[in-house]
């Protein structure tokens, strides 16, 4: 598309109609958007299709449209965070991602698990977003929307947010391709927290060389952000064409064994295929994931409950006609119950002192310690990005159950690590997904052992056959 959009053969306003035909045709039944915002869109489009004419120097992305997983504030343009919350807030101002890919056509805020609580994209307040390979299945969250475009095609990219595996296992569900950069890679400014210290956003593609594309536009330092790394980007498209020969990739055979048949099969094929690559296969032993899971939920919990205490309806958001101060700060707090459960177990988190946040944090070091001192032993590590296929959205979840199905994702996010999400087979006509992890900014590498994968196998170009008619 930009090297259709550079020479000429194609314009902005053309591309950006025929993405919005596809995304109004498939929103009755994947529900993926919260709103479809079609004249934002073609204005934008007119914008870079004039300025195009004029000559004028363009990025690469400029005239490509995208949507946006609707926690990232939008000028002018309703984010809700799939909350009654947030019914009707409309920022004042962009997200520093937004500013950034301000010249890409915004085609709609895409939905999720309501502020972002959740992985199967059930919770939303607008209603459950569906797998494009089978509506009745759950695309996964909660950044499942924006997973759920890309797949369908209703999107050439998307923009979500990782948490604790909220970009890599909608990838995953939906057979595209999902990257969580570092943190600190990609400024957080304007982002609506859910959990500070873990929030990070990411970038879900058909391609890691999409992939690379996008992440080169949003990456770098942003003072407003205190969390911001001060380091230089580098050149991630150069990354992409290298080898895998030499690399020494680190396999878990107990998390294997814990996988259900077409995910242990698939990741045992996947590592046979960089061992014929001239990749490096090791045996390593990953003995603290539920650690890693009991510490999540105690820091996520209660940093969620600090971040949501502003949600009063005094500044904004909903806010009830109420005779009293108190009524009124009740009655503005129209969580769903999965929010409510969450801070709940937040405020607990928390406790006398913050004991129990102390204890997640101290945790938090010691597995941060670990996962240094192995990738002193692997340069990447291979693991399932969840032990299962995509499941029923009719089936009633389990609260704990949803929590585990980031079990194998939650590592990168508590030590801050880059990681990437890659289609690699299927199970009952639904896509599988393996997870690559590296060192802290170390994206580069992840971009070419991904796109080294996908010149090897065709899996992330396949597309779900009803939707593609």
């Amino acid at each position: 598309m930009a090297r259709g959009l550079a020479a000429g053969e194609i314009s902005s306003r053309e591309l950006t109609e025929d993405f919005l035909r596809r995304s109004e045709r498939w929103q009755r039944t994947l529900n993926a958007y919260i709103e479809i915002t079609g004249d934002r869109a073609l204005a934008t489009a007119k914008r870079i299709d004039a300025l195009r004419c004029r000559g004028e120097k363009l990025g690469p992305l400029a005239g490509i449209p995208m949507a946006l997983k609707d926690n990232i504030s939008t000028r002018g343009v309703a984010t809700t965070c799939a909350s009654r919350v947030l019914a009707g807030y409309i920022p004042p101002y962009d997200a520093a991602v937004v500013e950034k890919l301000g010249d890409c056509p915004l085609l709609g805020k895409a939905n999720l698990d309501e502020f972002a609580m959740g992985s199967s994209n059930s919770t939303s307040a607008y209603g459950p977003a569906c797998n494009p390979w089978d509506p009745a299945r759950s695309p996964g969250g909660s950044s499942g929307g924006s997973a759920a475009l890309v797949a369908a095609g209703c999107a050439p990219f998307s923009l979500g947010t990782d948490t604790g595996g909220s970009v890599r296992q909608p990838a995953a569900f939906c057979g595209v391709t999902g990257f969580k950069p570092s943190y600190g890679r990609v400024s957080r400014w304007g982002l609506l927290p859910l959990a500070p210290s873990l929030d990070q956003v990411g970038v879900l593609t058909p391609s890691v060389e999409d992939c690379a594309l996008v992440l080169q536009e949003i990456a770098g330092h942003d003072s407003r952000d205190a969390t911001s790394a001060g380091m230089s980007v580098p050149d991630y498209r150069a990354a992409l064409g290298t080898e895998v020969s030499g690399l020494k990739i680190g396999l878990c055979p107990e998390v294997l064994a814990d996988c259900s048949r077409g995910v242990g099969s698939a990741l045992a094929e996947a590592a046979r295929e960089l061992e014929k690559g001239g990749g490096q296969i090791i045996s390593v032993s990953l003995p603290f994931l539920e650690e890693a899971m009991g510490a999540y939920l105690l820091i996520a919990s209660a940093e969620a409950a600090s971040s949501l205490a502003r949600y009063d309806g005094v500044a904004y958001g909903y806010r009830p006609l109420s005779p009293t101060l108190a009524e009124m700060y009740l009655g503005s707090r129209v969580f769903g119950p999965e929010v409510l459960r969450r801070l709940l177990l937040g405020v607990c988190s928390q406790g006398k002192g913050g004991g129990n946040y102390e204890l997640g944090q101290r945790v938090r070091r010691a597995i941060v310690s670990r996962l240094d001192a192995l990738f002193g032993q692997v340069d990447l590590l291979l693991l399932p990005v969840v032990s299962h296929p995509a499941f029923r959205l009719d089936e009633e979840p389990d609260p704990l159950a949803m929590h585990y199905n980031d079990l194998y994702s939650i590592p990168a996010n508590l030590a801050g690590l880059p990681a990437l999400a890659l289609p690699c087979g299927f199970s009952e006509g639904l896509p599988l997904s393996l997870q690559l992890m590296a060192p802290r900014f170390r994206e580069d590498l992840l971009l070419a052992a991904g796109s080294w994968w996908q010149r090897r196998t065709d899996w992330h170009h396949r597309r779900p056959r009803e939707v593609c008619s």
